[in-house]
């Protein structure tokens, strides 16, 4: 019923067109130990359930990243999954024409490369038995009406993903659809993306709503009805009816201990003898202090709390999350005294992580770990630049020093092409097509619009795509295309009044240029004010060594300094030979 209206991260299993068959990347893949599970992927937000065709790989049999593994055949067509990681398919729990079976059950145990597939075979079979499908149980009725309507559930758009949250529907219950409306947007461990739909027909009934956090895969979030029928009448099936509330029986509480006095404390007092003060209630004008002037510290209030011996203080009475407070009882006949103004608390607040941040971590955390990072830095006089960019500005071109610096990288790649290149297999591979990724700071995380042959374009050109791409990524409106597969990333917060910093090589790809902002210095030579800005080069040393990131970094210096040389070919007296001027 329901496409991507974005091409989603599900993208990545590379659908191809193969003798009446598609085939698609694998997805729920999830580490068990030494082996890989296989379950039934979710190759469309209407699949259930699919059914395995045939096994093209046998047990025991080795793997490739990319070889195809078991053909699917799913409520759309006949698919064929694609493993990612080198290995042994160790067992198969689900052979080929065992019936339906739903998303997510475990199909078979991939060993890891290296491992003995006969191992994790044998230890695999308690997870199989696990994962053999239960006996069928009696339906269960559904429920909220009598017309049947078409179930909507959370589609799995990443390999990695295994649940979505609702960030925005577009359409109201009771509101028709047409083929290619935009239904909802759906945040992923990746992105956000929207999805489409592909049928005429009416939403009737929407089961999670905006703001919906963690939804698994499979998970019923709406229901939509045909043209003409009763919407409001949808029957819910019960897997999608709403849960009934908890029980609001009021446990027995335990009866209150006294409140413990509170005394003022000096300002001198330290937080750790503070905090023991007010846990046992002391009084500061009770104990001796041994510190500076007399000050309390913490070995004072220790002492006098071992040698009264005084009971450790009892941890305070906190009500259960979601229990009804108890009804009001009757006023006490005795007047209470006037309550204490409450003193500030020096708590903290948790606060809940997007998948996308979540992601972003692991990714960055990885490229530090197994990245050894180098630096290089350079700084650019701006003078020509700025003069150069004015003269756009009074031809109506509204072009930022962002757009020079992105043109000059890619010119300089051209000249040091050694870090035009992505890490496959971990082996560089060097690329023909120089596409430059932009951060870009969104609500949900950075994402990296790509600048797609940036040699190739004026600066016109790259001034109009980064606006258009940095406006829908803040939209999240990007295309899984627009913000993966670059070459060479840049980072620049000089808007922001940073001067210089270093960035995390952003995997795959072997470096990333830190931009800073512009800043007035003064010239030694003509000893007149001039705008600098610096520029930091992290570059994975495996495979980059200073040498070669102190040519790119010298290119692209001479470039912003002499922007003439923007668009103009190959010029071998831009790149130094380093043999040449060692001489």
């Amino acid at each position: 019923m329901y496409k991507l209206g974005q091409p989603s991260l599900a993208s990545l299993g590379r659908l191809h067109s193969q003798v009446g068959r598609v085939v698609t990347r694998a997805l729920h893949v999830s580490r068990v130990a030494t082996a890989i599970e296989l379950k039934m992927p979710s190759l469309s937000p209407t699949m259930e359930e699919g059914t395995i065709v045939k096994w093209l790989k046998a047990e025991g049999e080795s793997m490739e990243a990319g070889d195809a593994v078991c053909d699917i055949q799913t409520d759309k067509a006949v698919m064929a999954m694609e493993v990612d990681e080198e290995g042994v398919l160790a067992k198969i729990f689900r052979s080929a024409d065992s019936g339906a079976i739903k998303v997510g059950e475990l199909i078979a145990v991939v060993a890891e490369d290296g491992e003995d597939w006969k191992t994790v075979a044998a230890t695999a079979d308690n997870a199989g038995e696990a994962a053999a499908p239960p006996a069928a149980a009696a339906p269960v009725a559904a429920t909220g009406g009598s017309t049947p309507g078409t179930v909507v559930n959370m589609p799995s758009l990443s390999p990695t993903m295994t649940e979505g949250t609702i960030v925005k529907w577009y359409k109201k219950e009771g509101e028709a659809i047409s083929a290619g409306d935009v239904l909802c947007d759906i945040q992923t461990d990746k992105a956000v993306v929207s999805m489409e739909c592909d049928d005429d027909g009416v939403v009737a009934k929407i089961l999670m709503a905006e703001g919906s956090s963690g939804v698994e895969v499979g998970t019923l979030i709406a229901l939509t009805v045909e043209e003409g029928q009763d919407w409001r009448d949808v029957a819910i099936p019960a897997s999608g009816a709403e849960a009934s509330p908890p029980s609001l029986t009021t446990p027995p509480t335990p009866a209150p201990s006294a409140p413990t006095p509170q005394y003022p404390h000096p300002t001198q007092t330290g937080p750790a003898a503070a905090l023991l003060l007010s846990q046992y209630g002391l009084n500061p004008a009770s104990l001796e202090g041994s510190g500076p002037k007399g000050n309390l510290i913490k070995s004072d209030v220790l002492n006098y709390i071992q040698v009264n011996s005084l009971p450790a203080p009892s941890p305070p009475q906190v009500p259960l999350p979601g229990v009804a407070k108890p009804a009001a009882v009757a006023a006490p006949t005795t007047p209470s005294p006037a309550p204490r103004a409450a003193r500030p608390s020096s708590g903290y607040t948790d606060i809940q992580l997007t998948s996308m941040r979540k992601v972003i971590a692991r990714r960055l955390t990885d490229s530090k770990q197994e990245a050894p990072h180098g630096y290089s830095s350079a700084t650019a006089n701006l003078t020509a630049v700025s003069r150069l960019r004015q003269e756009y500005i009074k031809s109506g071109f509204k072009v930022s020093v962002n757009d020079f610096v992105i043109k000059a990288v890619a010119t300089a790649l051209q000249y040091v092409p050694e870090l035009n290149a992505t890490l496959v297999k971990e082996e560089p591979k060097s690329q023909s097509s120089i596409d430059i990724s932009v951060a870009v700071a969104t609500p949900a995380g950075l994402i990296t619009p790509i600048v797609k042959d940036a040699a190739g374009k004026t600066i016109q050109q790259i001034s109009a795509d980064v606006k258009e791409l940095a406006g829908r990524a803040k939209e999240n409106k990007l295309k899984l295309d627009e913000f993966q597969g670059g070459t060479f990333t840049i980072s620049n917060l000089g808007m922001f009044g940073i001067a210089e910093f270093t960035a995390i090589i952003n995997s795959p790809q072997l470096a990333i240029l830190a931009v800073g902002g512009g800043r007035t210095i003064i010239d030694p030579d003509t000893m007149k004010p001039t705008t600098v800005m610096t520029a930091t080069l992290s570059f994975d040393r495996r495979y980059i060594d200073e040498a070669q990131a102190a040519d790119f970094m010298k290119v692209y210096q001479t470039i912003m300094e002499r922007p003439e040389l923007l668009g103009v070919g190959y010029l071998s007296s831009v790149r130094v030979d380093r043999m040449t001027a060692s001489l």
